[in-house]
């Protein structure tokens, strides 16, 4: 069928109307007037795929990846930069209106850098043919397990694009064991050194051989973690960590701990946090991570409490710490699921800063945070419908919207994340 495409929509898709049902159609830019291959139907919508761009959009670019539509990666590069970032904004507004029923209409400040080699941190799934040919390297189809071969990848940093080289030329060699099934390379603020991830569906026997390989082929690996997809057998062969450098802080960042992807934009959203959450006696730093916020906010707090689940990076967090001891407040860290900790926290912050996962808080999580009463709420949210949710909540209960920025960490895919200040009504 030809369906006219009125609008991208969060997710990847544009979206049409045709004989009363929604059409969902990747790949596709406003105003074109494509003809698509059906690939699901239901009552009120249609999937499908663009065939042909019957009328295609001024707009429209040559993508410069050749895997682009193939593998699951990116999902805008048919699109110019400057194009992305004000869809991307329209569909941030549009979420917010349909999801939370905010007509926020004051300005959005965009954040953004190098639309391309911007990604420190990616993982490449390993697959053996069924021809006995050596093990192929890449990325997942969208929504699929059959896997992608890639040889480039346009959006990682230089450093990750080599270490995919090294690591395909590897398996061409057969020199990693077969029951190699994913790798993930996690790269530093200066693209120097990675942390390499591999996870094997059976723990290879003499694996303390092949780091040394590794390092042989690769000899910016800093460090290599071996283990079992289950992760019920780890191997870890060198110091764990790599360093991250940012608005004059040090970041120890180990294999299993969260650190933003983006390597253009880190410091930038770490000092539009700083400065959203403003001053005071008590900042509260939920899902805190290695403590990219905390130890910048002891600057204008005199006590700063992180608060992480996770016990690798409360690690990290505490080894930061204690490499940054030139701190005008006091850090306090705390290991504890976020919701436990408001739920036990007796202290009223002057602020709370939350940078949770794509989840976003539970009904519970919000209500926990409104009933603490800060004068400021400054929410790092990757997930605009969790987002738009979280905040109707918080609306509802007595505070207002300061200031919105939305920060482009993923170009060339639908993700939006987004920084919003709130302040509690007078």
């Amino acid at each position: 069928m030809d369906v006219t495409i009125e609008k991208l929509i969060y997710g990847g898709d544009g979206l049409a109307r045709q004989e009363g049902a929604t059409v969902f159609v990747p790949f596709v830019i406003p105003g074109e007037l494509v003809s698509i291959q059906e690939t699901e139907r239901k009552k009120k919508f249609i999937r499908g795929l663009p065939e042909t761009i019957l009328k295609p959009s001024p707009e429209r670019v040559e993508p410069p990846c050749p895997h682009f539509q193939i593998c699951g990666g990116c999902h805008y590069q048919h699109i110019p930069y400057e194009s992305q970032l004000r869809y991307k904004e329209e569909i941030l507004r549009e979420t917010l209106r349909r999801i939370g029923k905010i007509d926020w209409q004051g300005p959005i400040t965009t954040h953004s850098a190098a639309p391309f080699n911007y990604r420190n941190r990616a993982q490449w799934k390993v697959r053996n043919p069924e021809n006995g040919a050596p093990a192929e390297i890449g990325y997942f189809r969208a929504e699929s397990t059959a896997l992608v071969p890639i040889e480039t990848c346009p959006i990682v940093s230089p450093r990750l694009e080599q270490t995919l080289a090294a690591i395909r030329k590897m398996l061409a060699n057969r020199e990693l064991p077969p029951t190699l099934r994913e790798v993930e390379a996690f790269a530093d603020s200066t693209d120097e050194h990675v942390l390499l991830t591999f996870s094997f569906a059976q723990m290879p026997q003499a694996s303390a051989n092949f780091p040394a390989a590794i390092r042989a082929t690769m000899p910016w690996t800093a460090s290599t973690l071996f283990q079992t997809v289950s992760q019920s057998r780890m191997e870890l062969f060198g110091a764990g960590h790599i360093e991250h450098a940012v608005n004059g802080f040090t970041y120890r960042v180990s294999h299993f701990s969260f650190f933003q992807v983006n390597r253009f934009l880190t410091q930038e959203m770490s000092a539009a946090v700083c400065a959203a959450a403003g001053q005071g006696a008590l900042a509260v730093d939920l899902f805190a991570g290695v403590g990219l916020f905390s130890l910048p906010l002891t600057k204008s707090f005199k006590r700063v409490i992180a608060v992480e689940a996770n016990p690798v990076a409360i690690t990290d967090c505490e080894a930061n710490a204690a490499d940054n001891p030139d701190r005008p407040g006091e850090l306090e860290i705390r290991e504890a699921d976020s919701l436990e900790f408001l739920r036990r926290f007796r202290e009223k912050p002057d602020c709370i800063v939350l940078d949770p996962p794509r989840a976003g808080l539970s009904p519970e999580g919000a209500a926990k945070i409104v009933k603490k009463s800060p004068r400021r709420i400054v929410y790092v949210s990757c997930e605009p419908s969790t987002l738009a949710r979280d905040l109707a909540a918080f609306l509802a209960e007595g505070y207002d919207i300061a200031a919105i920025d939305f920060f482009d960490v993923f170009p060339q895919t639908f993700h939006i994340e987004t920084l919003v200040k709130l302040e509690k009504r007078a």
